[in-house]
């Protein structure tokens, strides 16, 4: 592409949309078919809503493909990170450590239990809790630490795994922005001690409103089932053609959650969960095919300033499914032109562009208010400055694709001309 000469080649001056009309085909997300619809009629038609014989399919499936010894399905992925937690010991009086530039679901049901949350720095250059700045935060109190594979970027797991088995600290991953990514050669979600995923209408692995728990750990497992799973207590009910409860100490709990909450998922979504999981890795290589090319075209014409939000080629590593995809911004790079003018000049092209993502937590007075001890973490509150939104492309069509490119390329170059103002 040409240089820019003047400003009023941007839309913001006058100049042509850069995309002329949006291309709803490139985002139309999740893929329903006559599949999905025939198994979720099933369950209908054998008015099996309420049942789990489905979710106990599906729970065997998304445990196997993500090469794990327990899944249990939930209502929803916050229900489903609050099972881990409790799972994981997390109770009264204790600590979890946590991003605070994550969606709340990631860590705030830890107060529920009782617990306070220490709130963590997060890296520029993957938006992923630091592991450099994790263990002078431990007390005697600390219990788990809770790590997102943010935007679908798999967090540094080495060392946060080390650090937590050398102070006896549970691991728990936030997959509900990653389903399918790969953390040097690892599938997300089955390298930590405990997994929590959201698979709602809006993700990558979308099946209405739900949540799944996976862990290798029968423990982890069998409270999660006690604490609010009832109908699995009974004596007899069966995991995998095992006893759900061995433990006595829950056991004597049958008949009636722990917790006092229902966490069973409805099986409308089951259903549709064993089928869009079948299709999903054919689905998911579109998608990442479809991201990568975005970026590579991006990455060609500009190489800093702005740039991809992903683990480096060859790494071993990759994005899942991409939820919530972002743009890497360095201001000193692009004439000290903050990114929300840099949105603002986006927007006009068509292109759809917020900057940020989501207001770190650990400025929101609700966890002041519940005890937590609340410190200035200046990296985080940098963050929302430092990276922007991108379309989520979910299929892989390169001319079109290139259209949205070439937009983000017509307006980078023309700030870094000094044409923004």
């Amino acid at each position: 592409m040409p240089a820019l000469d003047t400003r009023e080649k941007l839309a913001a001056f006058g100049g042509p949309k850069a995309i002329a009309r949006h291309d709803p085909d490139l985002f139309d997300w999740p893929i329903v078919t006559a599949e999905d619809e025939q198994a979720v009629l099933e369950v209908l038609r054998r008015k099996a809503m309420s049942g789990t014989d489905v979710t106990q399919q599906f729970e065997r499936e998304i445990a196997a493909f993500h090469g794990r010894k327990f899944a249990l399905a939930h209502p929803n992925g916050t229900s489903a990170l609050h099972m881990a937690m409790h799972g994981c010991g997390v109770g009264p009086g204790d600590e979890i450590i946590s991003p605070s530039f994550t969606f709340w679901a990631t860590c705030t049901q830890a107060l529920s239990l009782g617990a306070k949350i220490v709130f963590a720095e997060s890296r520029p250059d993957t938006l992923n809790l630091d592991p450099a700045d994790i263990e002078h935060r431990i007390t005697k109190r600390t219990k788990a630490i809770t790590v997102v594979h943010y935007c679908g970027y798999p967090a540094d797991m080495d060392p946060l795994l080390e650090i937590a088995n050398r102070h006896g600290l549970k691991v728990i991953e936030d997959v509900s922005h990653a389903h399918g990514g790969h953390y040097k050669g690892r599938l997300v979600g089955s390298i930590g001690h405990a997994a929590g995923m959201s698979m709602m209408a809006g993700k990558a692995l979308a099946i209405g409103e739900a949540g799944m728990l996976l862990t290798d750990d029968r423990q982890v497992f069998e409270r999660a089932v006690a604490f609010g799973h009832y109908e699995r207590t009974r004596p007899g009910t069966k995991y995998c053609d095992e006893p759900c409860l061995t433990d006595p100490d829950l056991m004597k709990y049958a008949g009636i959650p722990m917790g006092g909450v229902k966490y069973r998922l409805q099986q409308l979504a089951s259903a549709m969960g064993r089928v869009q999981l079948k299709h999903y890795p054919a689905r998911l290589a579109a998608l990442q095919a479809a991201m990568n090319r975005f970026w590579d075209l991006v990455e060609a014409e500009i190489p800093d300033g702005v740039t991809a939000h992903r683990p480096p080629q060859g790494s071993g590593s990759d994005c899942g499914g991409w939820y919530f995809p972002r743009g890497l911004y360095d201001p000193s790079k692009m004439r000290g032109v903050p990114a929300s003018r840099f949105c603002e000049l986006l927007n006009k092209e068509g292109f759809h562009a917020a900057a940020g993502a989501n207001e770190p937590l650990h400025l929101h007075p609700l966890f002041k208010d519940a005890g937590c001890k609340i410190e200035p973490l200046p990296v985080t509150e940098s963050l929302p400055g430092r990276c922007f939104g991108v379309p989520w492309f979910k299929h892989d069509h390169p001319e079109r694709i290139a259209v949205y490119a070439n937009a983000l390329i017509k307006v980078a170059r023309a700030v870094r001309a000094g044409e923004a103002s």
